[in-house]
């Protein structure tokens, strides 16, 4: 096991060091202007009151040098401090070796600059508990940091959390260079038959044999899945029902799968805050955000494995069952260096989404930059979706991305498999059927794409007022809308290698006042035996024979020109 740290720490050693938190500190009394121009209405966020008290975690025995375990030692002195009405436990500078730590009300788990505190690399410290993951109820180890029902606890300080992700995660080989992974392979562990992924353990492939989308479902009992415990890795911080919750200046890096999810909580806040794993690191989220009420995250960095910043409610029936959207959030000032969606709505969103504030961030080199996913079967409202201001550059996919069928795959992924050509058929609508609407996007810029826009609805579920304003794009593809009803797009400045620059397929109720985009032979086209009134306004469109192709099974007079 040791070996198998040391390998896996030469692979990220490099992307832990090029990645130092560089935000700003952003004091409380600044915070009254993140409320300022938000769309809808929404409380002020509560921050937790933690009591002046306050103890170190070596008043109770750790040690530093990450030789020795400090798990008691920390519940120690979360318990002392407890049982005084709370208060803040302080983790000096040194490195503290510890499993589990379980969080109290009242509590504040501060860390002082250069503080680390690795999470232990024996599995046995992590037992199989009922929780949450991936939007179904289940089974999973035990998360290194966790907290259920409580209230008023913060996070704070400018140390590091880590949580020894890579003795839970399996690897891809093409991930990584020829020596890297003969270096792992020397650490022990397996391969799969094809050659093409090492996994920890047996129990973790097998668990991967029988999983769906990272969760076995065909077991039913405790017991059961910890025969396979190795494949349930944790989230790295789980906070389950809780309210007033504080994350002001930690980094958090490395965690077994997605790395802070709070689930179902109220008030809560994330600040000047570092997110980061390997770019490797299978389903290594930043910030899964899931059913929760009244939330801001603002002034942090994210360089993650997976989706950066995503916003969920739940999956399929578990998720409708919840009824618990994730409603009232404001994302403001963030950066993502890298992860497969900047800023994500989805795919788990079966309870719904509502009220969502993003602006002022920057996504650099993510996979895909606003990303909005479901699929069929999911159900559940998004709406109400405000974005503005948002700089992008060196996006390997679509700039602007909505996919009502989700694969699974990341996008790049997806643009890998190709597609079978195969025309979408119409299936009743019903409490399975997801729903898009209400969408504002506007101020974005985006330096660099394969596909600006993507807007892809369901036939019998279009995606349904969606905006799009103060538009600049550079990208090989302009912009492609499917299945989409009142669209209107206004101000539009896409430069692209191929053409159409807009292609619009069975959509209705399309307005485009303002086209500019690069030379190029035709501007638009419009297809599909659905398509209703089309409005081309300032679009550049002097020859429509030439610039302008409509399909034959386009209704006639539904596509009109206005000088």
């Amino acid at each position: 096991m040791n070996l198998l740290k040391s390998t896996l720490t030469l692979v990220t050693a490099t992307f832990f060091l090029s990645c130092a938190n560089s935000q700003p500190k952003l004091e409380r009394s600044q915070a009254n202007d993140l409320y300022e121009g938000i769309e809808f209405q929404m409380p002020r966020v509560q921050e937790p009151v933690i009591p002046e008290n306050s103890v170190s975690i070596t008043d109770f025995g750790a040690q530093s040098g990450g030789q020795v375990h400090c798990t008691q030692a920390f519940a120690d002195a979360i318990d002392a401090i407890s049982k005084k009405g709370g208060g803040r436990v302080i983790i000096p500078r040194g490195t503290w070796l510890t499993g589990p730590i379980t969080m109290k009300s009242n509590i504040e788990l501060f860390t002082e600059k250069g503080a680390l505190v690795v999470f232990s690399t024996n599995k046995d410290l992590y037992p199989v508990v009922e929780t949450n993951f991936e939007g179904f109820n289940t089974f999973r180890c035990t998360s290194p940091i966790n907290g259920r029902n409580l209230e008023n606890i913060a996070f704070t300080g400018a140390g590091i959390f880590d949580g020894s992700g890579e003795v839970w995660r399996a690897v891809k080989k093409d991930k990584l260079t020829d020596s890297q992974w003969k270096k792992l392979l020397a650490s022990g562990g397996l391969v799969s038959e094809n050659g093409k992924i090492w996994y920890p353990s047996e129990q973790f492939m097998k668990g991967e044999k029988i999983a769906e989308m990272n969760v076995v479902r065909s077991l039913k009992t405790k017991e059961e899945f910890e025969q396979i415990r190795d494949f349930l890795r944790p989230v790295m911080v789980s906070l389950i029902s809780c309210k007033k919750v504080l994350i002001d200046g930690p980094t958090f890096q490395n965690s077994p799968a997605w790395n802070i999810h709070p689930l179902m909580c109220e008030d809560f806040t994330m600040r000047n805050t570092t997110v980061r794993n390997p770019w490797f690191s299978q389903n290594g989220d930043g910030i899964d955000i899931e059913s929760c009420k009244n939330s801001i995250i603002h002034d942090c960095s994210f360089d993650v494995g997976d989706d950066a910043i995503c916003i969920k409610s739940g999956k399929d029936k578990d998720g409708r069952d919840r009824k618990m959207p994730n409603e009232n959030l404001i994302v403001k000032n963030c950066i993502v260096f890298h992860g497969h969606g900047g800023v994500t709505v989805g795919s788990e969103m079966s309870s719904g989404v509502k009220n969502l504030h993003v602006s002022n961030c920057t996504f650099i080199g993510t996979d895909v930059g606003l990303r909005f996913k479901s699929n069929r079967g999911r159900g559940g409202v998004v709406e109400n979706i405000y974005i503005s201001n948002i700089e992008m550059m060196n996006i390997p996919t679509q700039a602007i991305s909505f996919n009502l069928y989700y694969s699974g795959r990341s996008a790049s992924e997806d643009m890998e498999a190709g597609e079978n050509g195969e025309a979408p058929k119409l299936l009743p609508v019903t409490e399975e059927t997801p729903q898009f609407k209400n969408i504002f996007i506007r101020d974005v810029n985006c330096k660099g794409a394969m596909t600006g826009i993507f807007l892809q609805g369901l036939p019998e579920m279009k995606l349904e007022n969606v905006e799009l304003t103060n538009i600049l794009m550079e990208a090989d593809y302009g912009m492609v809308c499917i299945d989409a009803d009142q669209v209107k797009i206004k101000n539009l400045n896409l430069k692209t290698k191929h053409y159409p620059v807009i292609d619009l397929q069975n959509s209705a109720n399309v307005s485009v006042d303002g086209l500019i985009s690069s030379e190029g032979l035709p501007l638009i086209k419009v297809s599909g035996s659905q398509t209703g009134a089309t409005e081309l306004k300032n679009t550049g469109i002097t020859n429509p024979e030439t610039q302008l192709v409509v399909g034959k099974e386009v209704p006639e007079n539904v596509v009109k020109v206005v000088k």
